[in-house]
């Protein structure tokens, strides 16, 4: 991990990585929905305008346009607030692009409820649920801008059928390196620990380095796993540290049903039964307010995340 770090949004490695590729492979294609600009499809557009299509504000019909391109041998990308592209998009991306095994890779901006003042319709929260249950789906939630940039850069080149980018609004701690490997499937060993694991993914991986310094100064050792991939799971690497540890918490900005948490609790519950803790959004709705005071009030901060552990520990 690099000695500093800045505060960027996670679509910058998006578009990045898109402008990119579009350089080398002229069948990349990008669709729009009225909104480029705030999910880094930009990048793109501004480079390539003749493979730049504005679709509008009709989500359902991007995926099947993204769906016809790709039958045509292109590949397509299109983007929009997660809320739209993996649920009001969800018969469209079910029937037209899994069915089909379709290489489309899907952005899910503005991911999790710090999506802060927009409130709860354009909080995406049950996404991964949505998108994990469909088959031939990979599901990619990486934790900045390097790593969105590494996604997107293996959606493309590694990934054959559909692959869906989950990343948020908020610019967050860019804290991996710009260079670092990216395995689809493959988890990241971010810290080792052997009394407690905690797995996270998306913007809760630094918020999970934070509590592991915490918990350090109270002599519990944590091991601090980033799941970039939630489909395919990493299952080895889930099932080694729950062994070593015996106790394992998952830390997401998603339901607390159907997410990683769940994922993970599907892994451990048929290889590795252990004492389990799933943090993220408790089954509720988020609303309108400040990503930080969305987060403090979620119990999604590093303290309140911090307090919740130690209970599971002492209980």
């Amino acid at each position: 991990m690099t000695t500093s770090h800045s505060f960027t949004p996670m679509k910058n490695g998006f578009g990045k990585a898109l402008a990119e590729l579009g350089e080398k492979n002229k069948d990349i294609v990008c669709l729009g929905t009225d909104i480029t600009n705030s999910v880094g499809m930009n990048f793109f557009k501004e480079r390539f305008p003749d493979r730049f299509f504005s679709i509008g504000i009709a989500e359902q019909n991007t995926a099947s346009v993204a769906a016809g391109l790709a039958l045509s041998g292109k590949i397509p990308v299109f983007s929009t607030y997660a809320v739209f592209s993996a649920m009001r998009t969800a018969d469209q991306i079910r029937v037209s692009i899994c069915y089909n095994n379709l290489h489309v890779i899907i952005g899910g901006a503005h991911a999790g409820v710090s999506v802060g003042p927009d409130g709860a319709t354009h909080q995406a929260l049950e996404d991964i649920a949505v998108m994990r249950a469909l088959p031939n789906m990979t599901i990619f939630s990486p934790c900045d801008e390097n790593q969105t940039k590494l996604a997107t850069i293996s959606a493309i080149k590694q990934i054959d059928g559909p692959c869906y980018i989950r990343y948020g609004r908020e610019p967050v701690v860019n804290f991996t390196e710009p260079n670092d490997s990216f395995i689809p499937g493959k988890a990241k060993i971010l810290r080792k620990g052997n009394d407690l694991t905690i797995i996270a993914s998306g913007s809760m991986v630094w918020t999970a380095l934070e509590v592991s310094k915490l918990l350090e100064t109270i002599n519990i050792s944590t091991q601090v796993i980033n799941i970039h991939t939630i489909k395919p799971l990493d299952n080895d690497a889930i099932i080694k540290s729950a062994q070593k540890t015996k106790r394992v918490v998952t830390l997401e900005e998603h339901q607390i049903y159907g997410g990683l948490g769940s994922s993970v609790a599907e892994v451990l519950s048929q290889f590795c039964p252990v004492k389990m803790k799933i943090i993220g959004m408790p089954d509720c709705f988020g609303e309108s307010g400040k990503p930080e005071e969305l987060i403090k009030k979620y119990g999604l901060d590093t303290k309140s995340i911090y307090d919740k552990i130690i209970h599971f520990i002492n209980n």
